[in-house]
């Protein structure tokens, strides 16, 4: 969600995003992570890195009230035209690092596949932090630490996943509480476009509260 080669990247793909999305991982990982936050209707949620709105959609069925950010403009488009101008969604662009966001604004915040995006997790994570209520909610879902180095050329990956330890580590020096980092129970999976080579990584789900 930040870095100008990412950005170009998910700039062109943006309209082709939902299709190749489906390839990757399925919708029980955005339902995990939305269980397990234990939303209620009504309230605010930001979605980190909101693509073309895998996770928001999801929120959003659950009325409530979503700020999606994602730092490329042209997501931002498909963003709002998918749903339509919905009352009950705030498209910004912005950086992982540097959010777009007030203080203390919203009960939940969700990254899904974001983090491996980012320049520097902790600062993201941070920052993420910084706009939860007392109480708030953070949950990522990522990738495990892995070894398929065609995702830094062909997905501008920037992080080949993360160990348990360091992101929960991360989530503590952030300040949160509770934490625990635990495996979906799904995989992410990818066909390189140049290769034989085939990503198949755990996924797993932060949780932390403020």
């Amino acid at each position: 969600m930040s870095g100008g080669g990412s950005k170009e990247y998910f700039d062109k793909v943006s309209g082709e995003w939902d299709r190749m999305q489906q390839g990757f991982f399925s919708e029980a990982v955005r339902d995990k992570a939305i269980s397990t936050a234990q939303v209620e209707g009504n309230e605010t949620a930001i979605d980190l890195g909101a693509g073309s709105g895998f996770v928001t959609e999801a929120l959003l069925e659950k009325g409530l009230n979503v700020i999606a950010i994602d730092q490329s403009s042209e997501m931002i488009d498909v963003l709002q035209k998918k749903f339509d101008n919905s009352t009950k969604l705030d498209c910004r662009q912005g950086n992982a690092e540097n959010l777009p966001i007030e203080n203390d604004v919203a009960e939940y915040v969700f990254g899904n596949m974001y983090l491996h995006h980012v320049e520097d997790p902790l600062e993201a994570i941070k920052e993420a932090v910084r706009t939860l209520k007392k109480g708030g909610k953070l949950i990522i879902t990522d990738l495990y630490e892995h070894n398929y180095d065609f995702l830094r050329i062909e997905h501008h990956d920037r992080w080949l996943g993360f160990k348990r330890n360091d992101v929960a580590q991360w989530f503590r020096q952030a300040g949160l509480k509770n934490v625990t980092v635990t495996s979906v129970g799904e995989s992410c999976c990818a066909q390189s476009e140049c290769s034989d080579n085939y990503a198949d990584i755990n996924i797993f789900l932060a949780y932390g509260e403020r």
